[in-house]
């Protein structure tokens, strides 16, 4: 509230979103039509569920499942990950978990990436939707575990390009040269804000590496006046976030790899 206009009413509209982690696919979310009896149905089948009995490889298995079909229902026009990670941290803590906000905060995109590779497949090209990583997270979550959460590992690039490509005699491995946005964050060691930090994950989201983006584009996706736009660019040209481009009229922008 106070953000968005539309904040807390149900999607009435289908929506596609392009993916980084998907090379630009995007999920099948949940159909506006039926929004309401979906969420209703896995609340009632989540209510029913028992946990009595299961090791807790089977209840991290059943969490991921549950909270990634949770996310695809996609009920609102904005904050789904958000208004889902809030309400998974409050139903862990119902089951007896000492669930905090900050593994969310510190792998906000992983947290996301995760939830999409879960809800996701493409027979032609062999990928399968999968709870894997959203297992790892929920592990380091609520077992303490260290596993590490590289959003490049999640990238459906790893299954397109398990082998090396021989160019003119030199090998080059794709999938370690793939970049994503949270390393260019790190290596650029900018303290930005959490909000100025989901902004910049939401511009990446929708532009990647090689869209062109000025002022109004930024205004338009975040919701910006002109001011906050161009105080955004201006913050992310000087920590070396973004570049200008040439050849798209004046003030355009990309990311810096």
């Amino acid at each position: 509230q106070g953000i968005y206009n539309h904040a807390g009413k149900i999607r009435d509209y289908n929506i596609t979103k392009k993916e980084w982690v998907l090379d630009g696919a995007t999920v099948m979310y949940g159909s506006a039509s039926e929004l309401r009896a979906t969420l209703e149905y896995d609340f009632s089948q989540e209510k029913d569920f028992s946990y009595k009995g299961l090791s807790m490889d089977e209840i991290i298995h059943h969490l991921a499942v549950f909270i990634s079909r949770l996310w695809q229902i996609h009920i609102f026009g904005e904050g789904n990950t958000r208004t889902t990670a809030v309400f998974f941290i409050k139903y862990l803590r119902t089951l007896g978990f000492a669930a905090t906000n900050d593994i969310f905060a510190e792998n906000a995109w992983y947290f996301r990436n995760a939830l999409v590779r879960a809800n996701y497949t493409n027979l032609q090209k062999g990928i399968y939707e999968t709870t894997e990583y959203l297992e790892l997270f929920l592990r380091n979550l609520l077992l303490n575990e260290q596993n590490e959460l590289q959003n490049r590992n999640l990238h459906i690039s790893g299954l397109l390009n398990k082998e090396k490509v021989d160019i003119q005699g030199v090998k080059v491995d794709i999938q370690d040269a793939k970049v994503d946005i949270e390393s260019v964050l790190s290596a650029k060691g900018s303290d930005f804000t959490v909000k100025t930090t989901v902004h910049i994950h939401r511009l990446f989201e929708k532009f990647g590496f090689d869209g062109v983006f000025g002022r109004s584009a930024v205004m338009e996706l975040l919701e910006l006046k002109s001011s906050g736009a161009s105080k955004l660019l201006s913050n992310l040209m000087q920590a070396d976030i973004i570049e200008p481009v040439s050849g798209h009229g004046k003030g355009k922008y990309k990311f810096k790899k």
